[in-house]
């Protein structure tokens, strides 16, 4: 099991106190082999990584990388390569380490690109990265300055997955939690940055999440939002009647404008309207780490602007604001 005691110490005396008195509570009522059969058999892919040292980690590059090919055997490489594909799938990406490349399903330096030079300095912010997955880009954002990054996801694969990096990189100022943003404290306003990218389709009520978003950043803190859209005018938004692009939780997607008065009218300022840009099979496909159907199958043969069901093909838009 992962041990948070150290996060907890770090937080004390801190605006984020209040959050490290309830967080062992909050994980240890929810992260159990009960709920979640396949935990033994990650744990133990996570006890087999080879014990390895290095004083090599670019976490500014395309791929996160950690050591060198030269600095271990082909042995420790090959147990290395086993305990990494036994947590498959790889859902965000990529990485490098000692020369084993994970080849994600998502090229999420792509993502990157398109929002890091749109950002505020993220040098000595407390950032909070809502939905991360394995945690790609929290070590980008560790890379870019932030003092300390905090990644929230509810999917223990990709907590494990976090770990065997982790393992390497050994940075106490990075953490990835297995809870949503329900269990941020309502009212915390902690954070000077916040990212939520990939969430907001996902939620029964969208400006509830906008809320929560909202009240776990300071006051005139950065909030970086990426989600699916639809073309369209401010009164546009899409409501899947079932599934959409095989995604069965897929509750609203605004047109750029309905999202942007959404922010303002929930006080939010500065709403400006980044990227907007149509996915495409070079950012998300299937790999060697990731075999399942990924975005190729989700769409229609006939007419790949349309998914499966006949909506639009997936298009994300970026929007950066500031808290009230």
């Amino acid at each position: 099991m992962i041990d948070y005691l150290p996060l907890v110490r770090r937080w004390l005396g801190t605006a984020l106190e209040p959050w490290g008195n309830q967080l062992i509570e909050q994980i240890e009522s929810r992260f159990h082999t009960e709920r979640y059969g396949d935990l033994p058999r990650w744990q133990e892919a996570l006890d087999s990584l080879p014990s390895i040292t290095t004083s090599l980690v670019h976490l500014d590059s395309t791929a996160v990388t950690v050591g060198h090919r030269d600095e271990i055997s082909d042995t420790d490489q090959n147990s290395l390569d086993r305990a990494l594909r036994a947590l498959h799938p790889w859902r965000k990406g990529p990485f490098n380490l000692f020369g084993v490349k994970i080849d994600a399903e998502w090229r999420s330096d792509m993502k990157w690109d398109r929002l890091s030079s749109e950002l505020e300095s993220l040098s000595g912010k407390r950032v909070l990265d809502v939905g991360c997955g394995s945690g790609y880009h929290c070590w980008r954002m560790r890379g870019a300055g932030a003092e300390e990054v905090i990644g929230i996801d509810p999917t223990p694969l990709f907590i494990c997955q976090f770990q065997a990096l982790q393992r390497y990189i050994n940075d106490p100022a990075c953490w990835v939690l297995p809870l949503g943003i329900e269990h941020v404290p309502l009212g915390m306003r902690a954070f000077d940055t916040v990212f939520s990218m990939g969430v907001l389709y996902h939620r029964r009520s969208p400006m509830d999440h906008l809320i929560e978003l909202r009240e776990s950043l300071v006051p005139g803190g950065e909030l970086l939002l990426e989600t699916l859209v639809v073309e369209g005018g401010s009164n546009d938004c899409l409501i899947p009647q079932d599934r959409y692009a095989r995604m069965g939780n897929v509750w609203f997607l605004p047109s750029p404008d309905m999202l942007e008065n959404w922010l303002t009218k929930l006080r939010f300022r500065d709403v400006t309207l980044v990227d907007v840009s149509v996915t495409t099979s070079a950012e998300q496909r299937s790999t060697d780490w990731m075999t399942f159907h990924s975005l190729a199958q989700f769409l229609d043969p006939e007419d790949p602007s349309l998914t499966i069901e006949g909506y639009p093909a997936p298009r994300r838009a970026i929007i950066r604001c500031r808290a009230p």
